[in-house]
Parts: structure tokens; sequence; C-alpha cells
């Protein structure tokens, strides 16, 4: 990594996930501006991340938070809650599938007042991000950052599904994110040749070699300084001592939406009583900081199959090394091959995304039936559970206390019933049922609305979709206005997924660098007003 010998700079960018390699990027193109980006956990140069195959090994390890839920009322699934701690954040541990949201998404953000972010306004910034090897203009970029690709494997089950799925009455389509996102089909994913393509693939590797951008590793921020309510700097640890960055112009928090907000509550920006009774000096009441949690579930289903192979029978060294010469192999699967999106009510907006393949993916990956396996996860894209993110103490080594508040609102629990209901009917179609001999998950024969309200309680678990602790808005629970500004802060932003109002139909990680390259012109117009989104 590049080193710097002083600790003033312009802008001091806590979090090099998604949000903070994007912005890294963007604001060191002008030359006469000095950037730190400072990250929590090591470099990400694991094996492991590569490989799409076994990306959820990576749980657990060096390059994840490894948070855990606080117990839940309505819940019991999975309470492990893994997000990304290296560089390129949860793009370097997550599944990779490339999906934006409905247009529906991003028009009800700016319906809630955040001018500016209507689809049509943030489609641009989406394009920019993009170099998609299929689809082009006029929905599409193909000279972007960011690598996105049809899969160099999928399973031929996957393949029968998307058939079952059109027997069902789900149209096939080739594109998630072009004019409309209902209907089924193999997802597109962030990878290159075969190769995870993170965050800090696209964007941060090729600045590296700017003079004007420092990045350090292993820096774990503990408070935003502030002179007044003005964000002046960030105190963090590095080997073991605390150091101070001072920002120039601004401080922008890219942690994600539990450490961004925990990092806004260790600084006294947040709501103030629960604050002064852990004994952290209050700088500014914002009492929305942490609330506003929010996520996606997914809920699997697991059949015994019969007359072909899983994922895992697949995983052996002979096919692992074809796929480090040529990665047209199982190795190159994300698991998650295949889904689509379902609108239940008719209305056209999507309420349901199916995705899965030919494995068993439960308890993120650590539950495995006898195999022949494969899993069809049903996730509601727009659940009404709201949850919060809290500190149980003042200590900046010790994780938050967070609550997704999983199902408490019953609306949740019925889309999913409706979800896994559509997703049995699929299975039983010409095309897939002779591949079919049974369930492994759920066991119980007599599956009516109650045994899979049971069943989505107890085997549901993050889809790694949390949004919402830091939300952008105008009324008085919002943290940042629509240009990412901290309520009440001068030179203070955040800019990733934890901004989002409400979450989008889908996976996150296309709409936080989307997030990231808006925030950037954003940033840059407040210095720079001739900014271009087209280079």
């Amino acid at each position: 990594m590049t080193s710097s010998p002083q600790n003033s700079f312009d802008y001091v960018i806590v979090g090099a996930g998604s949000a903070g390699c994007v912005l890294a990027n963007r604001l060191s193109e002008d030359p006469s501006v000095q950037v730190l980006l400072l990250e929590a956990g090591p470099e990400d140069t694991q094996d492991a991340i590569r490989v799409p195959a076994i990306f959820s090994s990576l749980f657990g390890t060096e390059v994840d938070w490894d948070y855990r839920l606080e117990p839940q009322t309505n819940y019991q699934g999975s309470m492990a809650y893994p997000r990304g701690k290296t560089l390129g954040g949860s793009s370097s541990i997550n599944l990779m599938v490339y999906i934006r949201g409905d247009r529906s998404d991003f028009d009800g953000w700016s319906e809630r007042g955040c001018a500016g972010w209507d689809y049509d306004s943030v489609l641009p910034y989406f394009i920019k991000a993009e170099n998609n090897s299929r689809l082009g203009e006029p929905l599409h970029g193909q000279s972007g950052p960011l690598h996105v690709e049809d899969r160099m494997f999928t399973h031929e089950l996957s393949h029968n599904w998307i058939s079952a799925a059109s027997e069902w009455g789900l149209a096939t389509t080739d594109d998630f994110n072009g004019a409309a996102q209902i209907g089924s089909g193999a997802y597109q994913v962030s990878c290159h040749e075969g190769w995870r393509w993170s965050g800090a693939d696209g964007y941060l590797r090729p600045a590296l070699g700017r003079p004007n951008l420092t990045v350090r590793v292993n820096a774990l921020a503990t408070r935003v300084l502030l002179s007044g309510t003005r964000a002046t700097g960030v105190a963090y640890l590095h080997a073991d001592a605390e150091t101070t960055a001072y920002a120039g112009a601004e401080v922008i928090l890219a942690g994600g939406t539990v450490n961004s907000s925990q990092l806004l509550l260790l600084s006294g920006i947040g709501p103030a009583d629960p604050l002064r009774a852990l004994g952290i000096d209050v700088k500014v009441d914002v009492p929305g900081v942490g609330e506003n949690l929010h996520d996606h579930t997914m809920t699997p289903i697991v059949w015994a199959t019969q007359g072909s192979t899983d994922l895992l029978e697949m995983a052996s060294p002979e096919n692992l090394a074809i796929w480090q010469d040529r990665r047209g192999v199982p190795f190159a699967s994300n698991g998650g091959e295949v889904g689509g999106f379902l609108s239940t009510s008719g209305d056209g907006i999507p309420n349901i995304q199916f995705i899965g393949g030919p494995t068993s993916f439960v308890d993120h990956g650590r539950f495995s039936p006898p195999l022949s396996n494969f899993t069809m996860n049903a996730a509601v894209t727009h659940p009404r559970s709201r949850g919060r993110l809290w500190l149980g103490h003042a200590d900046p080594l010790k994780p938050p206390r967070i609550d997704p508040a999983y199902f408490s609102d019953p609306a949740d629990i019925h889309e999913t019933i409706a979800g896994l209901s559509a997703a049995i009917e699929i299975a039983q179609q010409p095309s897939l049922r002779k591949f079919f001999k049974g369930m492994n998950l759920p066991t119980e024969v007599n599956l009516d609305q109650a045994a899979l309200a049971a069943h989505a309680r107890n085997w549901s678990q993050t889809e790694y979709h949390a949004v919402g602790t830091c939300a952008m808005g105008v009324d008085e629970r919002a943290v940042v206005d629509p240009e990412l500004k901290v309520r009440g802060v001068e030179g203070l932003r955040v800019v990733d997924a934890s901004v989002m109002p409400a979450i989008i139909s889908g996976n996150t990680n296309a709409a936080t660098v989307m997030i990231a390259e808006k925030g950037a012109d954003l940033i840059k117009n407040s210095r720079c007003p001739r900014a271009d989104t087209r280079r």
C-alpha cells in the first residue's frame, strides 16, 4: 500500500469497501488534492477471495467482521452477520450477483424528498461504473471500472430451473437490469474472466500509483474529530497506537451500514440520551443514527436431486486446476446461479426475489444435507420490518449491538410464504420435477402456511444486504441530506449503503457503487462545479 509521512489531507475516507474504493479513485483523479483511505482490515490477498465458488469460506476469517445479531423475537435462524473487512469490503466476500434494483426503488427515494436520486438521475452513474461483457447501450456501460459478465459456468439444473419457471408463468429474461426487472434467468456477476472483481479490483488498484492517494490498512477509525460542529479529521488505531489524520476539506464515512453508524455514535453524533448514558460527549443530536436498519432475509428450500451432480460433488482438485487455467468449470460458479423477480400482487413491482442453484446453501453454507442438492431461496424485496443498531459501550474495539428485527412486521412472513409456495410450484414443473426426489429441507410432509411460516422463522438468514442506518432524507429522522451531508455537521458526509432510505429490489452492491459514483460528483461539485459524470 502507498504511504505518506504527513497526516494532513484534503479528504479522509473511512472504509475501503465498494463505496470507499470508488471515492478514493474518483477524488484522487484531481492531482491537486491529497486523499487518505483508511481500512480497518488487511489487504485482500487471500486466494479464496478470487474463487467465486468458495466465497462463504471467507466468513469468520480475518476478512470478515463476523458480527452477531441480538436475540430475535420473531426469528430463530442464523445469528451470523458477515460483513467484509478488507480492501473491497463486502464486495470481496459477497455472492457477486450484479443487480441494480427496480426503477420504482429510486423513484421512491425521490418521492421521499431525495431530489436527484430518481431512476433517470442515477442511471448515468450505473452506466458509468459498468463494464459489461455482453450488454451495452442504452442501459449498460462497457467501459467502466466494474466488470460484469455472464458466469463462465452454469449447471444444467440451473438451466432447467429457468425452463420450469417459464412453464410456471415467470417469463425468461436475459437482463434483470434492463427496462423491467420481473422475470427469471441466470444472474450476471461482478467477475472478470471467471475471477471475482471487487471494488478494490475495479477502482482502487488502478489508482494506487497516484502520489496524492494514501491507503492505510489495519487502521481502525475510533472517532471523527470535531471543532465545534465542523469535522476536522479522524482518530484511528494503527500499529497499536492512536493516530490522527486531518481533513482540510471533508471527512467521508464509507464504512457501510454497521460501521458508519457506529463511528458516528462513537463520535457523539446521534441520539443524545443513549450516548450520554454511555458517557459519550454529545456533539450533535441526530436521533436517526442507527435507526431504520433493514435487510433482506432469504429462506431456503433444499431438494434432493437425482440423475445429476451438485456443485459440492464437482469440487475436485482436478476441476480447481482446470478453473485456474480456463475457469469454465464449477469453481466459476457462485452457487446462486439463477433466480428471478416476481410480483405476487400483479402491480408490476417485484416483491419476491428467487436466488439459488445446484448446491445446499443453508446457514451461510455451513449446513449440508446429504448430496446431491438443489437450493432455491425466496426473499422479500421490500421488507417492512425495521430494526436498529446501537452502542452497548463506548469502546470502539467492541462491536455494536445489531437488531434487524426480522419478521417483526407480519407482512414479511406472509410475503415469504407466497415466495416459498411459488418456489415449490416451480419445482413441480416438467423441466425440473424429474430431477427432484423429495425435499431435504423442510422435512415436513404437510407444508401448509403454518409450516412454511415456521420454516421461514427457523431457517432464514441475512442476504447480506443491510441498509438504512444513516438514512438519506429531509425529515427529522434523516441522518444525511440528499447531498449526503450529515445533519448539523459541516465537512462530514456518509457515502455507502447506510444512506439508502429504503432497500432496493435485489442485491445491493451495484447500488452502493452507484451511490459512491454520484457521491464523488457531489463532493467534487462542491469544490469544482464542472465535474462530468460521463468520464
